[in-house]
């Protein structure tokens, strides 16, 4: 007698990939996306793509910029706290294409998960709606997929494509800038979205060290980690006409982003001390040891965002902005260092 196997029959759930739970995630989330809409949106959520009429621009220059949150992740996924990664990724862009001067149309993300667990992207959209909303950008698409194999269970990826729009004779670039031009910085929250790998091999990642409370932070150590990354949108749009630059601080601190504004043969001098340095970087470099060269060439060390601007102008621009400080100048350049702080 032969005896007879039953195979078992084979489902994309019981590969891994839920798409009932992928369809719950969506009517979650819709909501959220909706109330980011903008009367330039032609298209409602569901379709292939999306659709943006621009209205009110002569000559209209798209800029577009696409980032991640990087490795802060691990410590919103250690924390089960989803809910501000997506306010993270959002203001990221939004700042990357300000320094272009140009307004955010509308955004676009993309979650990748091991699993897919509704509520967890319903918390990461909500957060990218909120940000989305304070500076009126329309959420206008995005993807959500579940990859096991490729991630973890636990594990997410999250990234965000952004587009906006400036008049061709208002964007900014690095044809007015020159030698006693003044920088102003607005301050930073705390890390932003750079510098996690270096803070997670320093603190640990394990709920008890993220847990634990630092008298210089007045809260737990995860908590000053996830403060989500400031926008500057609706700070310095108003003063747009009398800036000459911004550099975004972000990956690869002063000496990686400063350059990226100012013309050839021109370098920043920062005069240290002259802006508060949020406590977590003092925390990191002493407990991790780390030089004052490679925490600037890493961390923003409370500097979000650089503005440079003729001298005359910045009376106006911190009456606007009361928060800017005066932190350094544009020099000719010298050598191979563009930037120096001390």
């Amino acid at each position: 007698m032969v005896r007879q196997v039953k195979q078992t029959e084979q489902t994309y759930a019981a590969a891994g990939v839920d798409i009932s739970a992928a369809d719950r995630a969506k009517e979650l989330i819709k909501k959220h996306v909706r109330s980011t809409l903008r009367p330039e949106v032609l298209s409602d959520i569901g379709f292939f793509g999306g659709f943006f009429e621009i209205k009110g621009y002569r000559e209209p220059v798209l800029v577009s910029s696409t980032d991640g949150v990087g490795t802060k992740l691990k410590i919103a996924r250690v924390l089960g706290k989803h809910d501000t990664v997506g306010i993270d990724l959002v203001n990221h862009c939004v700042n990357d294409i300000l320094t272009c001067g140009a307004e955010p149309l509308f955004f676009l993300d993309y979650i990748a998960l091991g699993k897919m667990v509704p509520e967890t992207v319903e918390a990461i959209v909500r957060g990218l709606a909120k940000a989305c909303r304070e500076v009126n950008c329309a959420l206008i698409g995005g993807e959500t997929a579940e990859m096991p194999g490729m991630y973890a269970p636990d594990d997410y990826d999250l990234a965000g494509f952004i587009v906006g729009v400036v008049e061709k004779s208002q964007r900014l670039d690095q044809g007015g800038i020159q030698a006693g031009d003044t920088i102003l910085a607005l301050p930073s929250s705390g890390l932003h979205t750079n510098g996690y790998s270096l803070a997670r091999k320093v603190f640990g990642q394990e709920p008890a060290a993220l847990n634990k409370r630092y008298p210089e932070l007045g809260r737990t150590l995860g908590e000053a980690l996830l403060e989500p990354h400031r926008c500057y949108f609706n700070q310095i749009k108003p003063v747009l006409p009398w800036v000459k630059g911004l550099a975004h601080i972000t990956g690869g601190g002063f000496e990686g982003n400063v350059p990226r504004v100012l013309p050839k043969g021109l370098g920043a001098h920062f005069d240290k001390g002259s802006w508060p340095v949020p406590p977590i970087f003092p925390l990191i470099q002493r407990l991790g040891k780390v030089d004052d060269a490679e925490m600037y060439r890493v961390f923003n060390m409370g500097v979000g965002m650089a503005i440079v601007c003729s001298p005359e102008d910045v009376r106006r621009l911190k009456k606007s902005m009361p928060e800017a400080k005066t932190v350094g100048e544009v020099i000719k350049h010298k050598g191979k260092t563009r930037v120096l702080i001390d």
